[in-house]
């Protein structure tokens, strides 16, 4: 029976070897076999003859066993010690293999059993010798329901390795590498031809061997080449998994009706921009150029806006709010957080206000109305809000998770904006977009101040086109940066508070960040967002006592009561009432509070100019990203801003290390290419990560991102000439797949 690329494995294998696989390494399919790529090869060396030896080499080679034996070691206590030595048979002389505490070798290797060993070639008292070898014994007539269980190689010929290298497989303690080696095998004896999705001209064109080709010489390469070659094509589809659904999503998008909202001269929003005490940046006119004239077409704007903190985003989007306003349309801004969404309404509330609301005494003809929606919100100005929201009263609506719920409806919602769309998955963004008026979509402003490396714009952020601004309003502070290695030095943290006093007495506030809330004694609380690299959690040693991550609640008791006593101080955290959190922030913006003792709450969006100062204790357990963000909290005004980043982590540990780029950047874009080479790409995708980039398994989003742009080239191309993939049948059956892939995360994430 001929396998496809989509049978069962239990097919290919049998139930036993299928059931191991499944149990040991969640390999269920044909595909999942054979996407199990080897994680190197290994070349067979010349051993025939000991004149062929050179002292150093390190080869891989078939010998026989001539004899082996076990010597104990003299006053051997508890487990095993001693030495196997196994005396290889070459075609002219012999080589020992030493392989040491380890007896059972001895009954492994008996005389006569045949073997690749890979080793250092050394010497020991005349003798050429392979000290602590691997070796996997050479099984020739396994079923295939033994492949799995068998310990031996995967080639029924000892002549098999002649031509070609031998794949090594990530393995576990049941099923080791050789036993992959015999399933992969007998899976690809039987494997009918796969089919390409991309037409031959394409292939061709591109310079890339088929799939087919790809998937057998990746397991079965001669050489480097091949493999490498394999590598291309296999990296290339990994890629076109990514990008076909986002390209048909953007030829969909670009269909889709909408109403035009044509830039109207004069009116309020050409007032606002005359009365702005400060000169708009040249990245800020050349986004709000773009966006005006997007937004007067009548197909949905779908635009990313990153830019890096302090940047002017917000007054790039209110801007765009205040054109639909004066085309009769209104504005939904989604926050991630209630302090986010509170502090927007201030500062937007704050530059319209001298126009009045609309129906007072003396509010300009233009005024529009803004309104909060949040799910902690007091009853009535919630239903208030949602009432304003659905009548048209109110030009912009500001809110969380909140505006997403069913019963939230718009008059005639023309633009969404969506701040920090890391913290959204694009399931929040077609909500929104299911608002529209008449069946229209409305457009689409996404804002974040986490720079995107390019991959991962063209991957998480496919449907969308970006807008990149760069510089800077004039006026803004640096920010210094210090790591502080407390365990090594606390003498640097006692300066530190000392440091805060001085801010203080100076007519300055400060923050102070810790990564756990510290209600209970769990960890549940905790909001570090996103993590350091997984390697990092074992820099302290498996017998390190369990770290204590500090904690809001307990921090500003003690800074209370100790180095900051006098001082006004304040907790934040994301389990306060709303009410007691917008408090809180107008509080602190009023100068009312000294030192805000906060989690992440704050990292987004909160604009306290007076802030110079930042301590963040715990600063290793944070991404970089984040820190970058949390910083950028201070030096928002005419003052230099300064950030400590305190961690019991020694100095020449790989954690304070991370924390140093910190100290030698100030560039968010070059901080979140850094952020790419020391975490996982998955972190950095977050919730945007759909089910297809989550299978990526040779494809690198930081190494590859020529494969990733011409991947989304050809699907564009491809879409665009053939929209419904008539003359494409392979890419048509492969998008069906995604989508249905896409489906299962959706209903998976409830």
């Amino acid at each position: 029976m001929a396998l496809t690329f989509d049978s069962p494995l239990v097919d290919a294998v049998g139930g036993p070897s299928a059931k191991t696989l499944a149990a040991e390494l969640d390999l269920h399919s044909v595909a999942d076999l054979l996407q199990h790529y080897p994680r190197k090869y290994l070349r067979t060396g010349d051993a025939s003859s000991e004149s062929t030896l050179t002292e150093g080499d390190h080869l891989t080679f078939l010998a026989e066993v001539a004899s082996s034996a076990w010597h104990p070691s003299r006053g051997g206590h508890g487990r095993a010690r001693g030495r196997c030595v196994a005396t290889l048979r070459l075609q002219h002389g012999t080589i020992d293999a030493v392989f040491w505490n380890q007896p059972w070798m001895a009954t492994q290797l008996k005389t006569g059993t045949r073997a690749l060993f890979t080793g250092v070639v050394g010497t020991f008292r005349g003798r050429w010798q392979l000290n602590s070898p691997t070796a996997e014994v050479l099984t020739m007539d396994a079923a295939p329901s033994d492949a799995p269980k068998q310990k031996g190689l995967s080639f029924t010929s000892m002549s098999a390795f002649a031509d070609r290298l031998m794949p090594i497989y990530p393995a576990t303690a049941k099923v080791s590498s050789g036993s992959i080696r015999r399933c992969v095998e007998l899976t690809l004896e039987m494997l009918a031809p796969i089919a390409d999705p991309l037409p031959a001209d394409q292939l061709a064109r591109l310079g890339v061997v088929d799939l087919d080709t790809a998937f057998r010489t990746k397991h079965q390469p001669k050489d480097a080449v091949q493999w490498r070659r394999a590598d291309e094509r296999l990296k290339l589809q990994e890629a076109l998994n990514m990008q076909l659904a986002l390209s048909v999503d953007r030829y969909e998008n670009a269909l889709l009706p909408a109403i035009a909202r044509p830039l109207q001269p004069g009116g309020l929003l050409a007032e606002l921009d005359a009365s702005l005490p400060f000169e708009l940046t040249a990245g800020q006119r050349a986004a709000g150029e773009l966006i005006a004239g997007e937004l007067a077409r009548e197909h949905p704007m779908h635009r990313l806006l990153q830019g890096d903190v302090g940047s002017g985003k917000t007054l790039v989007a209110l801007r765009a709010m205040l054109q639909v306003a004066a085309g009769g349309g209104q504005s939904a801004l989604l926050a991630p957080t209630e302090v986010l969404a509170h502090q927007h309404a201030r500062s937007i509330g704050a530059l319209l206000a001298p126009y009045g609301e609309p129906g007072t005494l003396g509010a300009h003809p233009d005024a529009v109305k803004v309104v909060v929606i949040s799910s902690g919100m007091p009853a009535a100005r919630r239903k208030q809000a949602m009432l304003d929201a659905a009548s048209g009263a109110a030009s912009i609506v500001i809110g969380t998770h909140a505006i997403l719920e069913s019963k939230v409806t718009f008059a005639d919602l023309g633009l969404v904006v969506i701040d920090e769309q890391h913290r959204f998955g694009v399931e929040q963004r077609d909500a929104l977009r299911r608002k529209g008026r008449d069946g229209t979509a409305p457009h689409t402003l996404v804002m974040t101040a986490t720079p995107i490396p390019r991959t991962i714009a063209m991957t998480a952020f496919g449907d969308l086109e970006t807008i990149t601004m760069t510089d800077l309003p004039p006026g803004r502070s640096p920010i210094a940066t210090t790591a502080i290695p407390a365990g090594q030095k606390p003498g640097w943290l006692e300066r530190a508070w000392e440091r805060v006093r001085e801010e203080v007495a100076a007519g300055h506030q400060a923050y102070v960040v810790c990564p756990r809330i510290g209600l209970d004694d769990t960890d549940a609380d905790d909001e570090t967002g996103d993590g350091p690299p997984p390697e990092d959690d074992a820099e302290a040693g498996s017998g390190a006592p369990k770290r204590v991550k500090a904690a809001v609640v307990e921090v500003a008791q003690r800074l209370q009561e100790g180095p900051l006593a006098g001082l006004r101080l304040a907790v934040l955290h994301g389990r306060l009432p709303s009410e007691e959190k917008d408090d809180l922030m107008r509080r602190f913006g009023a100068g009312e509070i000294d030192v805000l003792v906060s989690t992440t709450v704050i990292e987004v969006g909160v604009d306290v100019p007076n802030a110079t100062l930042m301590i963040v204790l715990d600063a290793d357990l944070f991404g970089l990203a984040t820190l970058h963000q949390l910083r950028g909290r201070v030096g928002r005004g005419s003052a230099a801003g300064v950030c400590l980043l305190v961690t019991p982590m020694p100095q020449s540990s790989r954690p304070y290390e991370r924390l140093q780029v910190l100290e030698q950047s100030t560039n968010g874009f070059e901080i979140a290419e850094r952020d790419l080479e020391l975490r996982r790409e998955g972190d950095i995708l977050g919730v945007a990560q759909s089910g297809s980039t989550s299978q990526l398994r040779l494809l690198s989003l930081r190494d590859d991102a020529e494969t990733i742009a011409v991947a989304r080239e050809l699907c564009d191309a491809i879409v665009a000439e053939d929209p419904h993939l008539e003359r494409h049948p392979m890419l048509r059956s492969l998008l069906a797949s995604l989508d249905q892939q896409r489906t299962v995360d959706y209903l998976l994430k409830g």
